[in-house]
């Protein structure tokens, strides 16, 4: 088993949160899930009322327009949060799952809401952005995703295709190259305009820039006719109750205790 991770960048929280580890031995139904995934999400993809194209027409979900209309105050509260290391901790550190693409202190997270859990400490941080992406039909995951200038994230993909997530870019450098592929297709950010994806397609990110790039990344529920629905609904009932997801959920936890405790 990993000793566990420390976020060098920011040793104070990370102290507290050194022993974190991944077990190799993940949960079972993570590992059938996993090797199932394929079938789930042909059934889920012939069952979809949307495109299963890799990226998808803003225009055929209504509500990203709230995103954009709002996004300045979205971008204001994640600018107090998302850049201060101390209460934005590196994705690795909270999902262990993510280590083998997400290096530690380049790819942080500051998480609104997980799994269809809500993270009541950062959502109160930031309540504006709160009642905006409480707004969003079927929300499942909604944070400020921070990645830090000479980031490459490696090719990896979603855990479902009834999921679809959504960026709204908040901070985004202009100069440099910032990128996404989504299977066979280029895309770039622009603050205050939402990208819309399917990231089941193998996918892969570039911050080739001397600055940070912040979005809020928001997941929400793909909508279907049954009976893609009844599996996706399914699937993700068992995601939400798995290791996977509590782990992560009792990651957070620790982690805001900890600045709390720096703060007192």
């Amino acid at each position: 088993m990993t000793v566990g991770v420390e976020d060098r960048a920011f040793a104070g929280p990370a102290q507290a949160v050194a022993t974190l580890a991944a077990d190799p031995d993940r949960p079972l139904i993570i590992r059938l899930g996993k090797h199932l995934r394929g079938t789930f999400d042909r059934l889920i993809a012939a069952s979809s009322i949307v495109a299963n194209d890799p990226v998808l027409d803003v225009r055929h979900f209504a509500w990203t327009a709230m995103l954009r209309d709002h996004w300045q105050a979205i971008r204001d509260e994640a600018a107090a949060v998302a850049l201060d290391g101390q209460t934005a901790p590196s994705l690795a550190t909270i999902s262990p799952d993510h280590r083998a693409i997400a290096e530690v202190g380049k790819w942080r997270s500051f998480f609104l809401w997980g799994y269809g859990y809500p993270i009541d400490d950062n959502l109160a941080r930031c309540p504006k952005t709160r009642d905006i992406v409480e707004r969003i039909p079927g929300l499942n995951s909604a944070f400020f995703s921070i990645l830090a200038p000479g980031t490459h994230i490696p090719e990896h993909r979603g855990v479902t295709k009834g999921l679809i997530t959504c960026h709204l870019g908040l901070i985004v450098p202009r100069t440099g190259d910032l990128r996404m592929r989504v299977h066979d297709r280029v895309v770039r950010w622009a603050e205050g305009e939402t990208l819309v994806f399917d990231d089941t397609y193998r996918h892969e990110v570039w911050n080739e820039t001397e600055e940070t790039r912040v979005v809020l990344l928001v997941q929400f529920e793909r909508p279907l006719r049954n009976p893609g629905k009844w599996i996706a609904d399914l699937f993700l009932r068992i995601v939400r109750r798995s290791a996977f997801v509590q782990e992560a959920r009792s990651n957070i936890a620790q982690w805001n205790a900890a600045v709390k405790l720096l703060d007192a």
